[in-house]
């Protein structure tokens, strides 16, 4: 059920898909179909980019790679000098990972970056 809402070949269809799902499963999970039904337009947002980029966008891939590279580096470490500095390397390694990620685009997001660039813009600098 939840992989026709992501999977659609449009947001309009993942929203009837979405309805389906809520009228399927509000009885039995309200608190599933509750969480899920206030942050539907923002688990939806990959459907306003370039079809090409949605099967990266609508994964969590990213994320769990960084939490393999926070296990990864911390894991050898018998003793961390205190919750500050066990902040401050896990800080270290994501400012290290997002400069590999920047330096080094995921899939074809490289031939998109003038769209990213202008959507950000727009995004960022449109006044409601």
């Amino acid at each position: 059920d939840l992989r026709s809402i992501f999977y659609a070949p449009s947001k309009e269809e993942a929203l009837e898909h979405f309805n389906t799902f809520k009228e399927k499963w509000r009885k039995d999970l309200p608190s599933a179909v509750n969480c899920l039904e206030r942050s539907i337009d923002s688990c939806l947002t990959f459907f306003d980019f370039p079809e090409d980029e949605w099967i990266s966008l609508r994964t969590t891939n990213i994320i769990e790679r960084l939490n393999k590279e926070f296990k990864r580096r911390t894991k050898p470490m018998e003793i961390v000098a205190g919750e500050h500095a066990c902040y401050r390397l896990l800080a270290f390694i994501s400012l290290k990972m997002e400069l590999h990620w920047r330096s080094n685009p995921v899939g074809k997001v490289h031939n998109n970056l003038p769209f990213f660039r202008e959507l950000a813009y727009k995004k960022f600098t449109h006044k409601s």
